[in-house]
């Protein structure tokens, strides 16, 4: 059985649960990070260098970084609807993927830690307004992505991307602040918010 190490309060780890929902996968999710197993021991170390969650393994087979686990089950697993062969619709479903990772991710991390979590060291209110204005410039990028193709990040159907994208958009609206109208993106979040893996591991943490 596939093993999951992190927490659940990890918009990280939940990609990974939420693409073994997708993907029928059985798994056995091991609690690790802030408030639970000590990801700075040398063991933990052993597995991933850089000391954070998720961490997969697999039989003797250890892989970290959320995206690229992504990619592995679903190539492992039968997942092509997710993230398909044709080298153009693949292309496509890495971009959003990166664009995620990258350049969404890096615009909200100040404000979401500054609003939600409440950290002593995200205190400063004009980085804040800093981050909440290239967060608000990136979901119009989403935005107008989601107006052209009238359904999902890479296309007309559901994929990996999906997984990525879709729960920073949830974290976009768990956020307190002013947000601007969005319809595409309102109209996204609904879709991606009835699928069986989002309930079960994203409804309800931000």
């Amino acid at each position: 059985m596939l093993k999951i190490l992190g927490k659940r309060s990890s918009i990280n780890v939940r990609k990974v649960l939420w693409a073994c929902a997708e993907l029928g996968l059985s798994h056995q999710l091991e609690e690790w990070g802030s408030g639970h197993g000590d990801v700075n021991t040398d063991a933990f170390k052993a597995l991933n260098p850089n000391a954070m969650v998720p961490v997969l393994i697999d039989g003797d087979f250890v892989l970290w970084e959320s995206n690229a686990i992504l990619r592995y089950l679903a190539n492992c697993h039968g997942g092509s609807a997710l993230y398909p062969l044709e080298p153009r619709a693949r292309a496509r479903v890495d971009q959003w993927l990166d664009w995620q990772a990258s350049d969404l991710n890096g615009a909200w991390r100040y404000a979401f830690m500054a609003l939600v979590r409440h950290s002593p060291e995200h205190g400063d209110a004009r980085q804040t307004q800093r981050s909440l204005e290239a967060w608000h410039r990136f979901m119009r990028v989403l935005e107008g992505r989601l107006v052209d193709t009238g359904a999902y990040v890479a296309g007309e159907t559901f994929s990996l991307a999906d997984i990525a994208v879709g729960l920073s958009v949830h974290r976009w609206y768990q956020t307190p602040f002013e947000h601007p109208y969005l319809g595409a993106v309102d109209d996204y979040y609904r879709r991606i918010e009835r699928r069986a893996g989002f309930i079960a591991h994203c409804t309800g943490v931000p």
